[in-house]
């Protein structure tokens, strides 16, 4: 644990560094709770350069919390679609409808009162309360998360119960009151730009004289992190989907909100060419002996491996009752980029020229 004569020489290079060399992000442009709240949502698990298109977008059709509430679920998931985790767009969508309801449009102030909303946890709450409202908190994400555990050699494993506990004490014990916002985002640039995983940048870096990996030579041994599973070893998802076709539209199938993919739109699916059927209550004429695409995709936690089937339609959908899916609609493929489809089905659709030419 700092004293505070180091805690407030850490604040103070930290807060230097940031101001001098924050980058310009359309989120700190804006600096609202909305936007910071958006942000930091979609930033989770994916990178800054990816998340701008994403952000913008989002921000010209939803500009403020009451619009989000007002939206359809489906709009949401179309704007979040290629970001991935999609209970997090469910999630924002729930929280606008309560905030909207409850706050009158305006997310709460407080931390506390933040991570009572659906989807906000501790680290988005002391992110919106410091940033937008300046509310003396902290916050542990994985750039400050690894900056830490280097400057103080925490030497629990980062995700760690004990090592997680560690590193809220420490920034707690750190962030300043005079300007908790500018620490919190200096401490984050500070491991987006310099502690990196491979090759930090140790002699740019503002808080080396502190740091006790760099002067103990044990950059390469810290953060401690568990060894990551090889894709090989991820379980397997093995599905046949449908690429069912009739009048100049195309069947989709929406997921019940629940599970894996909740919430989305996709080709039919099932464990089985045989099983499409049952699923769809459709007479199929499958062209071929062979699938005529392979999708494959590396989840977080498992491996997706889809084989498209084309194949002739006859007869009415009817749902199967013990179904994934909360509804089978035809639709145009121009309608299909205003819903929310999979990350898969949209790789599949970018690709359908291989389908249709084994036709």
């Amino acid at each position: 644990m700092p004293d505070s004569t180091k805690a407030n020489d850490i604040a103070k290079r930290v807060l230097r560094y940031y101001r001098k060399n924050r980058r310009d992000l359309p989120w700190r442009k804006r600096g609202d709770a909305y936007g910071v709240w958006i942000s930091e949502i979609m930033l989770q698990q994916t990178r800054v350069a990816a998340v701008i298109p994403y952000y913008e977008r989002w921000l010209r059709s939803f500009p403020t919390i009451e619009a989000l509430a007002g939206a359809e679920l489906d709009e949401v998931l179309s704007h979040w679609s290629g970001l991935g985790y999609y209970s997090r767009a469910r999630n924002i969508h729930s929280c606008a409808k309560e905030v909207q309801a409850n706050y009158g449009g305006e997310l709460p102030r407080t931390a506390k009162a933040l991570r009572a909303l659906p989807g906000i946890g501790r680290y988005t709450a002391g992110a919106v309360s410091s940033i937008a409202y300046k509310e003396h908190e902290a916050l542990v994400d994985g750039n400050v998360a690894r900056v830490v555990s280097r400057v103080f050699a925490v030497e629990d494993n980062i995700k760690s119960t004990a090592g997680i506990k560690e590193q809220w004490r420490i920034c707690e014990a750190l962030v300043p009151k005079s300007a908790p916002g500018d620490f919190n985002q200096g401490l984050m640039e500070i491991g987006a730009m310099l502690c990196k995983p491979k090759n930090p940048d140790c002699v740019e870096c503002p808080l080396s004289e502190h740091c006790r990996a760099f002067n103990e030579g044990r950059i390469d041994q810290l953060p401690v992190v568990s060894k990551r599973k090889a894709a090989s070893e991820k379980p397997l998802l093995a599905l046949e989907a449908g690429y069912l076709e009739r009048g100049g539209k195309l069947l989709l199938a929406h997921r019940k909100a629940e599970g894996l993919f909740g919430g989305l739109w996709e080709l039919p699916s099932a464990d089985s060419r045989e099983a499409l059927a049952n699923l769809t209550g459709l007479k199929l004429s499958f062209l071929g002996k062979q699938a005529s695409l392979l999708h494959e995709q590396v989840l977080s936690h498992r491996r997706l491996r889809i084989r498209v089937w084309p194949a002739q339609v006859s007869g009415r959908t009817k749902l199967a009752q013990d179904s994934p899916y909360q509804r089978l609609s035809w639709l145009r493929l121009a309608e299909i980029p205003s819903i929310g489809i999979s990350t898969a089905t949209r790789s599949i659709l970018e690709r359908r020229s291989e389908i249709q030419h084994e036709r």
